[in-house]
């Protein structure tokens, strides 16, 4: 591994950090409290437009869709610049990372000229339609239907756990269009306008007491085939565009997420009857784990990091990692609830630490979901990395509408 940046990368870095300096002041310390909604999307869009206006977005993109036309790494050096700051970059991950690049690698020139630019300058946000709740983990299992009306399709239909799907614009949506095909074969991609006569989203409420994801409902919907992604019939293969761009998203330790020095802040500050807590050989141990496994995640993303600024493709780390940093998060946040004990319910305190970590407790169990669950990205390790032999899976070839329901 090279833990040291190029020439070239050395002066974007450089660049980029001073442009940020210029720019980002107001974020340089977290937020007191969370934003309401609406000044939550202000501040994310401004930021978006500042830095499309500096030429800091759509950094590996090519040119003609609007991009930078640069290297991996040279994302990868601005992302980690801007992860200084607390910048509210949320609001369009998921569709810059995620729906934006399906879009242009599978949409029409008609549909890429309308609809990239304006995501990439953040003048519209996107959320992606693809977990349902009867589904589960299968995304293959899905019942939402689209059925073909002259050139519209009429999408009828529910989702679930879609993020930011309030605040969106649009969104890219995976339906069933033929259900007398085998699961993987019946899918068809498109893109809906979630503002859209009989398009309803609702926020559900989380433990932490925000409103991120979403159950959306269609009802009636109808979409023009112009808006379709790729092929009837071939929604399963440009599902997998979107699943590859959403597992390297969320494949690294979210932005500003606690670690082994926030446990060690706690602990120090915790008096037990027979000392500090951070005096206590089991908080020392679970400390240590903590640092081991923090350690273990940075040094897995270099070599992914070493990989791309050498031109080559990165190997499994990115499935690795997933599953080892939702599993530590969580594991970091239940201790920290245990050593704090009725004090870690306090839902106003003062610790910014002990704030820390109760965020983590709180949403490191969607995060072992979001952007495939342990078990998927487990059998994707075992079959695809090891060689192991796959798992039975008797309803592949099955009609979907001949396959038994749970």
């Amino acid at each position: 591994m090279d833990f040291n940046d190029s020439p070239d990368d050395a002066a974007y870095r450089a660049r980029a950090r001073g442009w940020l300096t210029a720019n980002a002041g107001d974020y340089r310390n977290p937020p007191a409290t969370s934003y309401p909604r609406d000044e939550f999307v202000r501040r994310s869009r401004a930021w978006q437009q500042a830095k499309h206006a500096a030429g800091y977005t759509g950094i590996t993109w090519p040119k003609s869709m609007g991009g930078q036309g640069l290297s991996p790494m040279h994302a990868i050096v601005f992302g980690q610049e801007q992860s200084r700051y607390h910048v509210p970059t949320s609001l369009f991950e998921i569709g810059l990372g995620m729906c934006i690049p399906t879009v242009f690698t599978h949409g029409s020139p008609e549909i890429i000229a309308r609809y990239v630019a304006p995501a990439l300058a953040g003048d519209e946000v996107w959320c992606q339609l693809f977990s349902e709740p009867a589904a589960g983990s299968d995304l293959a299992g899905i019942r939402t239907r689209a059925v073909r009306d002259g050139d519209d399709w009429v999408i009828d239909g529910q989702k679930v756990w879609t993020t930011n799907a309030h605040l969106s614009d649009y969104g890219i949506i995976v339906t069933r269009t033929d259900p007398s095909a085998p699961k993987h074969k019946g899918l068809t991609m498109f893109i809906v306008d979630m503002y859209a006569p009989g398009v309803e989203a609702r926020p559900l409420k989380q433990m932490s007491g925000g409103s991120d994801f979403n159950e959306v409902f269609f009802t009636g919907v109808r979409v023009a085939d112009s808006h379709r992604l790729g092929a009837v019939g071939d929604g399963w293969k440009v599902a997998l565009t979107t699943l590859m761009n959403e597992r390297l998203a969320v494949g690294g330790k979210p932005t500003h997420a606690p670690g082994y020095a926030t446990l060690m802040k706690l602990a120090a500050g915790i008096d037990r009857d027979d000392g500090p807590a951070l005096a206590a050989r089991d908080v020392r141990q679970r400390i240590a784990a903590s640092y081991i496994a923090d350690e273990g995640i940075k040094l897995t993303q270099m070599r992914a990091l070493s990989a791309l600024a050498k031109g080559e493709v990165p190997g499994p780390e990115q499935s690795i990692s997933k599953v080892v940093v939702a599993r530590t998060m969580q594991e970091l946040g239940a201790f920290a609830m245990d050593l704090t004990e009725a004090a870690g319910f306090v839902t106003e305190t003062a610790d910014p630490e002990l704030t820390k970590l109760q965020g983590t407790y709180m949403a490191a169990a969607g995060l072992r979901i979001a952007g495939g669950t342990d078990e998927i990205l487990r059998n994707i390790i075992a079959e695809r990395v090891l060689g192991l032999p796959g798992d039975l899976r008797p309803d592949k070839d099955t009609p979907f509408n001949q396959v038994v329901a749970a």
